[in-house]
This record gives structure tokens, C-alpha cells and sequence, in this order.
């Protein structure tokens, strides 16, 4: 097994919240623990989780890769997205990515020489009102990304 023991009781936990006969409707969830765990979704990781759903692996497949949340690759330990949708583009989202761009040394769908920082675009994140706005590794939302926030998250992270 790839996966934990932990991993797999709080997949059972996704499981439980559908009838028995569709399990399967808990593949997005079964995937973003196993990602918190793996950092990325291997094809034997995603093989994994489809035998245990009862699934197709390329059915698995087909949801990692359709959705920007998911890794197929392995990427930095922490994954900084971007906002590039029109909203935030025109509220200082381009501006903030080329200040992160060069201060990571680094361009979308790079990783930093030292693991640290993966770049990334991502479509609206529903914060247009907060513009720019970046997400690091899917969950937590930054807002109002002026260059000294980014200096500031940068090192935060740097340090974590």
C-alpha cells in the first residue's frame, strides 16, 4: 500500500457520505487526502485509489487531470497559484506574478532550483473583489497581493 493507514480511514470518512453502491463519488475527495499525503498523484497512487473505490484507473485519471487542485507531477512543497483570470489581471494580478516570477526565478509550471516554490495559473478563485490573489498548495487563499505581501509570504514560507 502507498498510502497510510491514516489516509485511508479519512478516506473511508469520504466514503461514508455516500450510499454504499457509489462509492465512487468519493474520488475528489480519496484524491486531495492522498495528494496531503503523497504531495503528488503518481499513476500507481491514483491505480491505488481506484482499486480501492471500486473505479477504472483511467476513470481516476480523468478526474486528477481535469481539475487544476490535483498534481499529476511532482511539484515544490509549496505550490503558489496565481490568479490570472480577467478580473484579477486588470487589479494587479499580472503585475504581481511577474514580481513573484522574478523573485522565485522562475516562470509558470516551473519549480525553484531548491523544491521550494512550484508556479502555477489558475482560473478564478472567487475573490475578484481581493485582487490579486494567489493560493498556496489549495487551500489557503492569500488577497490584495501588493510586492511586499509577496516578499512577506515568500519568506513565511521559506522559513516554514
Amino acid at each position: 500500500m502507498l498510502l497510510s493507514e491514516q489516509a485511508y480511514k479519512k478516506i473511508d470518512r469520504e466514503v461514508a457520505k455516500f450510499p454504499a453502491e457509489q462509492k465512487q463519488s468519493a474520488v475528489m475527495g480519496a484524491l486531495a487526502i492522498a495528494q496531503d499525503e503523497s504531495g503528488w498523484l503518481s499513476p500507481d497512487v491514483m491505480k491505488e485509489i481506484a482499486d480501492y473505490l471500486g473505479m477504472a484507473a483511467i476513470a481516476v485519471q480523468e478526474v486528477a487531470t481535469f481539475y487544476a487542485m490535483y498534481n499529476t507531477a511532482p511539484m515544490g512543497k509549496f505550490k503558489i497559484t496565481v490568479c490570472t483570470n480577467l478580473p484579477c489581471a486588470l487589479s494587479g494580478g499580472e503585475k504581481a506574478a511577474q514580481y513573484l516570477k522574478h523573485k522565485l526565478g522562475i516562470d509558470y509550471r516551473e519549480t525553484s532550483a531548491d523544491g521550494q516554490f512550484t508556479l502555477q495559473e489558475g482560473e478564478c478563485m472567487g475573490a475578484c473583489g481581493d485582487a490579486p490573489v494567489m493560493l498556496v498548495n489549495n487551500k489557503r487563499m492569500c488577497s490584495w497581493m501588493s510586492n511586499e505581501k509577496i516578499d512577506a509570504l515568500v519568506e513565511e514560507l521559506k522559513n516554514d
